[in-house]
């Protein structure tokens, strides 16, 4: 997955229309917030009173205890979980509010789970395309540009015409992200991107994260497991059992000492040659 990303999703699809003008304050709107928002389940409330600014150009992680929501809040900022309350802005029109295949073209969405199917790789990767070119339409040269940028970007072009079934788990986790990838959307949000990967390709995928924001200009909003992958991101989102402890840059994160207050006991991070590490905080053990 250590490609160069230098061609991949050179613009990315879904300029706001005349419409959608920047908010009354004049700043330019955002590639995606919230306002207020309350998410839960049933009866239950996960997370209450949320209020995020997520920019173009900015990879965002976010992290928390086990439970605490950040799947939840994910899929509600995607669409696909109800809110209780609040409002959802997708670049500065309310999410509900766009045509579904336009949402589908400016906000990509990869869940947790990488399903196997008997579908090939690039056949997956081609869903991927679908909000540009439609269910029943012929791919076209910009599709398969698309694709083979996003395969290429993610390591998986030479598993592209075996079936993601024959595949391991880390293998269709990225080919699922280049599904993503190839939508070239404007926002992406994916949820533990590097579930089933080995440390090398965590750090590919880091990489390639840092790549679509700063060089394509996209807004990446991840929930990242790995406390120490999360802090080579832009900002963090730090949740707690009740809710957002803070939002803000890493080292705003770090005086503030959110992710104690997030997980509840001490949490230990070093700084080495520019690098924020989390370090467990074991004992020793007794030697005879």
């Amino acid at each position: 997955m250590g490609e160069p990303l230098a061609e991949l999703a050179a613009t990315p699809s879904g300029a706001p229309p005349a419409e959608l003008a920047a908010p009354p304050s004049g700043a330019p709107p955002a590639a995606l917030s919230c306002d207020d928002l309350s998410v839960g389940y049933g009866s239950r409330i996960v997370l209450e009173g949320v209020s995020l600014r997520l920019e173009p150009g900015c990879w965002t992680a976010i992290v928390g205890p086990n439970g605490c929501g950040k799947s939840t809040l994910l899929r509600a900022l995607a669409g696909l979980q109800p809110a209780h309350s609040g409002v959802i802005f997708l670049q500065g029109r309310r999410l509900q509010a766009w045509p579904r295949r336009e949402r589908a073209r400016r906000l990509a969405w990869l869940s947790q789970a990488s399903t196997a199917t008997d579908l090939t790789a690039a056949e997956v990767v081609a869903l991927g395309r679908f909000a540009h070119s439609g269910w029943l339409a012929h791919r076209q040269a910009d599709d398969d540009a698309a694709m083979h940028r996003a395969m290429m970007a993610t390591g998986s072009l030479a598993w592209a015409q075996r079936r993601l079934s024959t595949l391991s788990g880390g293998e269709r986790q990225r080919v699922h992200l280049a599904r993503v990838l190839a939508v070239e959307a404007p926002v992406l949000l994916l949820d533990e991107p590097t579930t089933h990967l080995d440390p090398p390709h965590q750090e590919d995928v880091a990489r390639l994260l840092r790549e679509q924001a700063h060089r394509c200009g996209v807004s990446v909003v991840s929930a990242i497991h790995d406390l120490s992958l999360a802090l080579t991101a832009d900002r963090v989102v730090v949740l707690g059992q009740r809710g957002v402890i803070g939002h803000g840059t890493i080292r705003d994160a770090l005086a503030g000492d959110w992710l104690s207050a997030a997980f509840q006991t001490r949490v230990n991070v070093v700084e080495h040659q520019g690098v924020h590490l989390w370090r467990p905080a074991l004992e020793p053990l007794a030697r005879d």
